[in-house]
């Protein structure tokens, strides 16, 4: 492709993208031209078949067949390079989104750069975690000496973006758990999901929508022209849809498959009437994840008197407070498991986030770290370990005065766990109570802790500071603290799922 031609597709891809009018009839088409360089040839070629019935396997075929010798080296040329992108924006830490952004700059703006040396190093380079549009396209254009508009940028990935589910905030994307039903509702509430009757996450293709119009054609035909205006491309569910979509998606693969994980394709009411937890609304626990309903509706309560839910084909997925929509009752969903989340919430918590958050300056971080330390003390600056407060003969305060006053000496060798990370062993106790020595404070002493564990976790467990600076999700970096920094006995998957679970309360108070 001549430079002249791509600069073309680009200002067409955006000008459609960015026009209600022509993206009505031509969506599927400008998707296509911009996915090509965002997804394997198969895939690309798909998504044609939106208001089409089209035989893929054989247009590939055609399309293949057609190429000189010369295309198809090129084009396996162009296959290769978005492999090793994908590759090395993984490998840096990025997830699947801004591996798309890396592919989209690729063949949109920097094509005739691809054969230099060293090129996708530069292009990877160029990504930084938390940065806006304009910061990483500021970088291209000073990487590659181009002048990329940042604006246009982001008008050509907000369609990609608009159907990307990020499951870095998901604490156990192995078990279909309530916690992370939480993070799927924001996602999609987030993302501008609409509502179609019997859709649960799809992107909303022109044959996805002739399907469910014919199987459905009051609840969706009669609304043909809003849905071809509001909906067509991106992602759809109906309020059941919405929850079992979240079980049916594999977090592996980036699918939704349909029946999967143990989830059966009922309806609203029959997930009502299966459950076995369930009460009248004015009884709701304070747990996120409960599902909320009432005859022929559902939706999913994410905590704080909140409720999410796909409402109508004219509003698609909102969220309103618990009062609002005339929920009746409430229920656990009898297909995913529930974690504990009812984290108390401690005097110095805050003042804890801070400080650590100054330290390692990435929320999913400083959760899971918290997370481990709330399961080791309750964030408890004077906690002894419970089990040893008979045996030794001492409360949490009266150890705590004893070992002060020097009328108890066998702090670092009694292998009692104590303070914020329940430091146990000799190696661990003695420099922390020489740290209080040093400062003239008491063992108990909240700041010297903080400062005792940013100090160890910077000279003793570097490999763990670096996955709580670097983690894409509080499940990796909770994990990393279990076992390399606290290691208790008991490491079970149980133990390892309630921890992340401790710690997303803690993203979910201070980390978004």
């Amino acid at each position: 492709m001549s430079a002249t031609v791509a600069a073309a597709l680009k200002k067409i891809a955006v000008a459609i993208l960015t026009d209600k009018k022509l993206r009505k009839t031509f969506l599927g088409i400008v998707l296509g031209v911009i996915i090509i360089i965002v997804m394997p040839f198969a895939a690309i070629i798909a998504l044609f078949n939106g208001g089409i019935n089209i035989d893929t396997a054989r247009l590939q075929t055609l399309v293949v067949q057609n190429m000189s010798a010369e295309e198809q080296a090129r084009l396996q040329r162009v296959e290769d390079l978005m492999l090793e992108i994908e590759d090395k924006m993984l490998d840096a830490g990025f997830d699947q989104q801004r591996v798309k952004e890396a592919q989209v700059l690729y063949v949109l703006a920097l094509s005739d750069y691809a054969e230099e040396a060293g090129f996708v190093d530069k292009l990877v380079g160029c990504f930084a975690d938390g940065q806006s549009d304009a910061q990483l396209i500021s970088a291209v254009n000073a990487a590659f000496g181009t002048n990329l508009s940042a604006e246009d940028f982001t008008k050509v990935m907000s369609a990609i973006r608009a159907v990307y589910i990020s499951t870095a905030g998901y604490i156990d994307p192995s078990t279909k758990n309530n916690l992370d039903l939480v993070e799927w509702a924001k996602n999609a509430h987030s993302h501008g999901w609409g509502y179609v009757w019997g859709t649960y996450g799809q992107v909303l293709t022109r044959s996805l929508y002739k399907a469910k119009a014919e199987q459905y054609p009051d609840e969706v035909g009669g609304y043909a022209e809003f849905i071809e205006d509001h909906w067509i491309g991106g992602r759809t569910a109906d309020c059941i849809g919405l929850i079992k979509g979240y079980s049916w998606f594999n977090t592996e693969t980036g699918q939704i498959e349909y029946g999967t994980n143990g989830m059966p394709d009922v309806g609203a009411d029959t997930m009502y009437s299966n459950a076995t937890e369930k009460g009248t609304i004015d009884t709701i626990p304070e747990i996120p994840g409960l599902a909320v309903w009432h005859e022929g509706h559902i939706g999913i309560y994410i905590g704080n008197g909140q409720v999410i839910h796909a409402s109508g084909t004219k509003v698609g997925v909102i969220q309103t407070p618990i009062d609002n929509s005339g929920w009746t009752h409430w229920l656990k969903i009898p297909y995913i498991t529930y974690y504990d989340s009812d984290v108390a919430e401690a005097p110095n918590e805050k003042h804890i986030w801070d400080v650590l958050y100054a330290k390692i300056g990435n929320p999913y971080g400083v959760a899971a770290l918290m997370g481990n330390l709330y399961a080791e003390s309750g964030l408890q600056s004077n906690n002894l370990q419970n089990t040893y407060e008979e045996s030794l003969g001492y409360s949490d305060a009266s150890y705590t005065q004893a070992v002060d006053s020097g009328s108890y000496t066998n702090f670092t060798s009694d292998s009692a766990g104590y303070g914020l990370a329940q430091w146990t062993v000799e190696d661990r106790k003695t420099p922390l109570l020489a740290f209080a020595n040093a400062r003239g404070c008491s063992i108990a002493d909240l700041d010297m802790q903080l400062d005792f564990l940013c100090n160890e976790l910077e000279t003793k467990f570097p490999g763990v500071l670096s996955t709580l600076k670097n983690a894409k999700s509080v499940r990796e970096a909770s994990n990393a603290v279990l076992f390399n920094f606290e290691a208790p006995l008991d490491q079970s998957e149980a133990v390892q799922a309630q921890r992340a679970a401790n710690g997303s309360v803690y993203y979910s108070r201070y980390g978004q």
